[in-house]
């Protein structure tokens, strides 16, 4: 997480700065010669080992990482560079399946030792087609404690870059298989507030396509009210007549993701710049936002449901206090002690005292806020940013809050960076008994009616300046209404065009309605069943009947000739349909699975439109294709479509030459079968759109997927791409030797950036 600045919220302090470090500072609290952790200390000035996570469908990551396991590591064991054992890469101990790993070598090593060199390269291809995810091991933990399931709705509040949004993805697919993709029930909606950030995170998700994303583009401390067509036809005895009618709802949401905007001083291994500029007044001035969006996902929550709150900020003015103010706010929630969780994981328990820094000069010197309120003149005490929830609550409140279950990961317990993680759970509703409910098929049945909160408990003002309790909290009216702030929603878009008498009150209306007229993305227009080009796309991929016609969106202007097709789940379509895409900001939802013909054939006059199955959404529609219009084919088909961008018909072998002459041009779907071709094997089944032309095939799918693809089956990247770049290096290393200069490039494939980790 990118470390965030706030200089216009600085604190004021009342008070002489002491001698930092000297004889006579805080000794009551420590003894001088105990301010020192060599350990610690050691570790922060140590580079952060790079760690990597193999992603993607749960099998399809298991068979990746047995060939990291059989074959790569074996190969780096015991390797000497410069007179030194390099260690090979480990798996992390905590991580479920062993599928993340940690090693700790040298640019140089990368660059220079072959073996090293080798299996860098695999990580950046890898890495690019979105097989592994380079990313801090510190950074995976909170998805793993939000235990997602395919039928959960999930949110990421402050998603981007992504990373962790792959992993709850990848949660909500744990039922794909290495080749197919499943269409959950459930639903993901990653947020963030920089809308330049969103379109990273928008290309981070495509590299596990779902059906069930949507990616949104809000300030999540003031996240809108998404409403979706009632789900409850029976209620509990006492409902009221207005609330039983309704027939729109709030979403609630099963899982929430708060990993939120800090100040980064866990990442300083990571970014050593923080070392010259942290201040924790950065971490002051975050607490009320920090606690806003904390309050924003409590509001949001299923009963029953789980929050995630994480930093990589050790601050307990960005966690504990945070926590605390939370729950003193909102009642019904509480912290689940998650202790046991992840075995092999070592961290420290939550703080339950601290006295926060009240300006930049790191003065402490004020055990309570009354105490630093009373220090400040009168004049200047309505000017401070500090507020009482930056000072811990009383010794037995924090031990009723259970403050202690939080976790703390500091950077030298495991060789990681620092981090903070809270797992919050809202207290389940009254069970209502089944018989009451009746027989919900198709469904899943809840305990209590959902949405339909009251609590008899006024929600208690914080003393915060910024942070208040919204009211109504759980009122079954405030489902629905407006609010200026953000934190209820808009009406639904009407069936029908409103009317209106002129210009202005046209205007007004679309205010009222909540729609923005900064935000400028494309409309969401989901086509019938009966439309030409779906039904064209259907015949010529031979889809099979339940294939969900009725889901699939274009994003075109009206009058625009369409490009791509959308396929989203039910749920995304109801939410689409049931809300102003412009009010929820919404950026992209569901999976692009198949795009327009752009070729110089499809544009020629009169000429058939066309569209093809993309790669990305492949694995989607894969199992609504009918079997007897996969294309079968062996490893040496493979090759050939991998070392030519356009193999002609006639150099392919026996049988597979005489399938693909029988079929029309067009997209087709090859499913290449375990086989042998000289010294290779391909160990696993594998799934490829290809495009046939009158003389030629195309393998569709981009040119660095390929490059990862021919290195993980034949061993070296046989591409016609790393052939061309090969030649030019000896060209440029032939022209330099003549010239009588020195140089020694990069090797195709070669990053010579470095090893990136994400957050």
């Amino acid at each position: 997480m990118p470390r965030t600045k706030n200089k216009a919220r600085r604190g004021r302090g009342g008070g002489k700065t002491q001698n930092r470090g000297g004889p006579n500072w805080r000794t009551d609290a420590v003894e001088t010669v105990d301010m020192n952790n060599e350990r610690f200390n050691n570790c922060l000035r140590e580079p952060l080992p790079t760690t990597f996570r193999v992603a993607g469908s749960r099998q399809a990551a298991r068979l990746l990482n047995d060939t990291i396991k059989e074959t790569h590591v074996p190969h780096l064991a015991g390797v000497i560079f410069e007179g030194e054992v390099v260690s090979p890469p480990t798996q992390l101990p905590w991580y479920p399946d062993g599928l993340a790993w940690q090693f700790n070598v040298s640019k140089k090593v990368l660059r220079k030792q072959p073996e090293f060199k080798r299996f860098h390269s695999f990580l950046v291809f890898e890495t690019e087609v979105g097989n592994i995810s380079r990313q801090e091991a510190v950074s995976m933990l909170p998805p793993l404690f939000l235990e997602v399931e395919p039928h959960h709705r999930v949110m990421d509040m402050c998603a981007a870059p992504g990373s962790k949004t792959a992993q709850l993805l990848e949660a909500l697919h744990a039922q794909d298989t290495a080749t197919a993709s499943s269409i959950p029930s459930g639903l993901l909606i990653a947020n963030d507030s920089d809308n330049r950030r969103t379109h990273l995170l928008i290309h981070q998700s495509a590299r596990l396509p779902s059906p069930a994303l949507m990616v949104t583009n809000h300030d999540a401390s003031i996240f809108p009210v998404i409403k979706i067509p009632s789900e409850q036809t029976i209620f509990p005895s006492g409902t009221k007549t207005r609330v039983a009618n309704k027939r729109q709802h709030q979403l609630l949401f099963d899982r929430i993701l708060c990993d939120v905007p800090c100040s980064g001083d866990g990442t300083m291994r990571k970014n050593p710049g923080i070392w010259k500029s942290w201040s924790p007044m950065d971490g002051n001035g975050l607490h009320g936002l920090q606690i806003r969006i904390l309050q924003r996902a409590m509001r949001m929550l299923k009963k029953g449901g789980r929050i995630v709150y994480s930093t990589c900020s050790l601050n307990p003015v960005e966690n504990e206090a945070v926590i605390a103010a939370a729950l003193k706010s909102i009642p019904g929630f509480e912290l689940v002690d998650v202790s046991n969780f992840l075995p092999g994981l070592v961290y420290r328990p939550g703080m339950t005292s601290w006295v926060p820094s009240v300006d930049r000069s790191v003065i402490t010197d004020f055990a309570t806020f009354q105490g630093y309120i009373q220090s400040l003149p009168e004049s200047k005490r309505e000017e401070t940013k500090m507020v009482e929830s930056h000072w811990p609550p009383a010794q037995a409140e924090a031990e009723e809050l259970h403050l202690s279950r939080c976790l703390r990961i500091y950077p030298h317990l495991q060789d990681t960076g620092g981090f903070f993680v809270a797992v919050l759970q809202k207290s389940p509703g009254p069970l209502v008994e089944a018989s009451a409910l009746g027989s919900l098929e198709g469904k899943r049945q809840a305990n209590a009616v959902e949405g339909l909160e009251t609590s008899e408990v006024k929600k208690p003002k914080l003393s915060v300046g910024d942070v208040e309790p919204e009211a109504n909290d759980g009122d079954d009216d405030a489902m629905l209404q407006d609010s200026q702030e953000g934190t209820e929603s808009a009406p639904a878009i009407p069936s029908e065009p409103r009317a209106a008498a002129s210009e202005k009150m046209k205007g007004k209306a679309k205010a009222k309605e909540g729609g923005d007229i900064h935000f400028k993305e494309n409309p969401y227009t989901f086509m019938t069943s009966d439309d030409p080009i779906v039904q064209a796309c259907i015949t010529k991929l031979n889809l099979k009947s339940d294939f969900p016609v009725s889901n699939i969106l274009v994003r075109n202007p009206a009058g625009d000739p369409v490009r791509s097709l959308y396929l989203t789940n039910d749920l995304v379509k109801d939410i689409v349909q049931n809300n102003d895409y412009t009010r929820i900001r919404l950026m992209t939802c569901g999976t692009k699975v198949m795009g327009k013909q752009e070729g110089a054939a499809a544009k020629r006059e009169g000429a058939e439109l066309q569209f093809r199955v993309l790669s990305e959404g492949l694995p989607v529609l894969l199992p609504f294709i009918q079997p007897e219009s996969i294309i079968t084919a062996d490893l040496s088909t493979l090759k050939i479509l991998m070392e030519s961008y356009y193999p002609v018909i006639p150099g392919f072998p026996e049988p597979f030459r005489s399938m693909i002459e029988s079929k029309p041009t067009g997209s087709h779907v090859v499913r290449f079968v375990p086989s042998q071709a000289g010294n290779f094997s391909l160990t696993h089944e594998l799934v490829l759109p290809l495009w046939k032309s009158n003389a030629s095939l195309t393998l569709m799918i981009e040119k660095k997927a390929k490059s990862a693809l021919s290195l993980r089956v034949f061993g070296e990247d046989v591409t016609t791409v790393a052939r061309e770049a090969a030649q030019q290096k000896r060209d440029s290393t032939a022209t330099s030797v003549e010239a009588g200069v020195d140089i020694q490039g990069p090797e195709p494939g070669e990053d010579v950036s470095g090893i990136v980790i994400e957050d």
